[in-house]
């Protein structure tokens, strides 16, 4: 009983399209930040030039501006020109990098809209269960992660910015599109850097995402034949609707042994009714067959509504085997069920 309560299997399609339903993905933080931060360093590349320019725009305005008395009127218009330069250089790579956020979590987990985990669920402000949440195995491992990548970035960092600021005595005597070229060529390569070791930990932290969000869907073995249950439907509600159909099918069945032509038997085991009507069916259809108990109920409504029961044995084995329901008796059977009407039209179509 312990191994079947005992999580131990891969979680199944459709508990992983139920947690997808939930919200609950394996998704890595650091593979979206690996896609924006790339991105973000070809879109500036870019539109480096376009931005460059409104630098410099902006700066020959604030040297336009000198001795000039700064009262309120000025103080807003310099407000205003710098909101609308500093809006037009950032929005675009906003926008690319919002599509490109988009597009990380996409290349992870496929699109996939859900707004249950827009629905308030006050369990989670439960203080005491938030507490507890906040000294997990997970939680502990969270944190290792981001103090390791951040010492790591701040460490490598330190060193490259360290080793600008020691050209920076020699920049300060280039002119201002040779500082921003300096610049970008150094953010570039600091960029760069900085994207490699994020890529690093981007790799980790989407093998340990993974990891422990397929070990959390994990199940047992009742669980699987649980849910197995739940798909294909309890076996005794199953087997009692397969039981009312075929009642169902068998009292349709003997509704129509009145009208037939004839039953053919063998005599005891095996009853077929069949009917001929030429306006609809080119050959004389089964409508009703059987064996032990079906067949003597089929012989005593036939019976007891004047239709003929003739013996015939090796035939009724044959349209029992070979014919089902509602269908025409075989060419190869024609021969032997015409001498049969033939026989039951002569005697009379009813017995009374």
């Amino acid at each position: 009983m312990a191994d079947d309560t005992e999580k131990t299997e891969e979680p199944t399609s459709k508990k992983l399209e139920d947690a997808r339903e939930e919200g609950n993905v394996a998704k890595s933080q650091d593979i979206i930040g690996v896609v924006v931060l790339l991105v973000s360093i070809l879109a500036l590349l870019m539109l480096f030039t376009f931005i460059a320019d409104r630098m410099l725009n902006l700066a020959r305005y604030y040297f336009s501006l000198l001795g000039t008395p700064l009262d309120r009127q000025a103080m807003m218009n310099i407000a205003f020109v710098t909101f609308k330069e500093t809006l037009i250089m950032a929005l675009p790579v906003a926008i690319i990098v919002a599509i490109a956020g988009v597009a990380g979590t996409v290349a992870q987990i496929g699109f996939n809209f859900t707004t249950k985990p827009l629905i308030p669920n006050f369990s989670k402000l439960d203080p005491i269960a938030g507490l507890g949440n906040l000294f997990t195995f997970q939680k502990a491992l969270e944190s290792i992660k981001i103090t390791l990548k951040s010492f790591t970035a701040l460490g490598i960092g330190f060193l490259f910015f360290w080793h600008y600021m020691q050209e920076l005595p020699t920049v300060a005597l280039f002119s201002l599109e040779d500082q921003m070229g300096w610049l970008r060529d150094k953010a570039i390569v600091l960029a760069v850097v900085m994207l490699i070791i994020i890529s690093v930990y981007a790799m980790v932290d989407l093998f340990l995402t993974r990891k422990q969000y397929f070990d959390k869907l994990k199940m047992s073995k009742q669980e699987i034949k649980d849910e197995f249950k739940n798909m294909e439907g309890d076996p005794h509600i199953k087997a009692k609707i397969r039981q009312i159909q075929m009642q169902a099918a068998r009292k349709r069945m003997m509704s129509s042994v009145p009208s037939a032509d004839v039953v053919i038997t063998n005599p005891t085991h095996y009853a077929v009714a069949i009917k001929y009507d030429e306006t609809k069916h080119f050959a004389p259809v089964v409508v009703a067959k059987g064996v032990d108990n079906i067949a003597i109920q089929i012989k005593k409504i036939a019976r007891e509504n004047g239709v003929h029961v003739v013996q015939n044995p090796p035939l009724a084995r044959s349209l029992y085997a070979e014919v089902d329901i509602d269908h025409p008796i075989p060419d190869m059977m024609f021969a032997a069920v015409a001498e049969v009407l033939a026989y039951v039209y002569k005697m009379g179509k009813k017995t009374k």
